[in-house]
C-alpha cells in the first residue's frame, strides 16, 4: 500500500507508514474498499476490518507502570484500608476527557512528539485528580 503522504510502499497489514509515520488507510478484507485508519468496520459492506483492531492496546513501551501515576501517599492509604482486601461498594466520579481534533493533530506530528504532548496532558489532568485524593 502506497502512503498518501510520502508515496512510500508499505506492506498491506501495516497501520502506519514505515517512512513518515502517517496512519495508512485500511483496506477491507471482504470487499477491498478503503476505510480511514482506526475504523473497526467497513463503511461499504459493514464487515469487521483487520482483526488487529480488536486487540487491546497496551502501553508497554511507555516506560510507565500504572503505579507511576498514583502518588505514594495515596497508594499507601489505599493499601492500608480494609476495603483494599475485602472490596467495597461506593459512589465514584469518573473523568472522561477528549482532545478535540486529536486525530488530525496526531497525523501531522512525529509519534514521539505526540506522545510527549499527551504525557503532559495526562500530567495536568492527574494533578487535579490527585489533589482530591483520586486515582
Amino acid at each position: 500500500m502506497n502512503c498518501f503522504n510520502c508515496g512510500s510502499d508499505n506492506p498491506p497489514d501495516k497501520k502506519f507508514c514505515g517512512d513518515c509515520g502517517v496512519m495508512l488507510p485500511n483496506r477491507c478484507p471482504h470487499c477491498g474498499s478503503e476505510s480511514p485508519g482506526g475504523k473497526k468496520f467497513c463503511g461499504d459492506c459493514g464487515k469487521a476490518l483487520a482483526p488487529a483492531f480488536d486487540k487491546p492496546v497496551h502501553a508497554t513501551n511507555s516506560g510507565h507502570e500504572p503505579r507511576d501515576y498514583t502518588p505514594k501517599h495515596l497508594a499507601d492509604k489505599i493499601l492500608q484500608s480494609r476495603s483494599a482486601l475485602e472490596g467495597e461498594r461506593k459512589q465514584v466520579t469518573v473523568l472522561f476527557a477528549d482532545v478535540k481534533g486529536s486525530m488530525e493533530l496526531a497525523e501531522q506530528l512525529d509519534p514521539e512528539e505526540w506522545h510527549r504532548i499527551l504525557e503532559r496532558f495526562f500530567a495536568i489532568l492527574t494533578e487535579g485528580v490527585h489533589r482530591f485524593e483520586g486515582t
